[in-house]
């Protein structure tokens, strides 16, 4: 192993610790949840930031970080949905914006040209909006209550980013593949 295979080694391990996030959340061990929760969160950060600063990033490092980002995101508001600590109108908003982008971005990748994986800001903070509500939500159902209006504000402030951040990249990606000639 290299130095510059540790932000992906971060990803696969975010990755790895959705299994047990799930399985805790399932079984209503919210403060353990949101230990692992909270660190797959920092990893987050930790691997864009390592990325960066020693220049390690790499083609599978822009793939596996956001796929690391989806599994761990969309599982978590599948599971606190289903547990009606989530409003399934978010949950379904949150993962057809996810399918619709993954979806987006593989017809791009072999229809137009290699898609370059490079989040906008409206979406990094989309990202952080979603692992903050997760963050809470699990905090609130776990070791500590949380002021309802907090999650009320973050849950709309996380749907609106969710919203904006999905036709964002729609709009960015149909007028890059017409610049391309593509779709007439």
């Amino acid at each position: 192993m290299q130095p510059n295979d540790i932000p992906n080694l971060i990803s696969v391990l975010r990755i790895l610790l959705t299994i047990p996030i799930v399985w805790l959340l399932f079984e209503h061990q919210f403060s353990y949840a949101l230990i692992l929760f909270a660190v797959a969160g920092f990893s987050d950060g930790l691997d864009g930031f390592l990325a960066k600063r020693f220049g390690w990033q790499s083609h599978l490092g822009g793939l596996l970080d956001p796929l690391a980002d989806k599994a761990l995101l969309m599982s978590s508001f599948l599971v606190l949905g289903g547990l009606g600590l989530i409003p399934v109108w978010l949950v379904i908003l949150v993962i057809f914006r996810d399918l619709t982008i993954m979806g987006g971005a593989l017809y791009y990748n072999f229809s137009v040209e290699e898609l370059d994986a490079d989040p906008s800001l409206i979406s990094k903070l989309n990202t952080l909006l979603q692992i903050m509500l997760v963050l809470l939500v699990v905090t609130d159902a776990g070791p500590f209550d949380l002021p309802s209006q907090l999650l009320f504000l973050l849950t709309w402030a996380t749907g609106f980013t969710t919203l904006v951040s999905g036709i964002a990249y729609v709009w960015v990606w149909t007028n890059k593949a017409r610049s391309k000639g593509w779709g007439g």
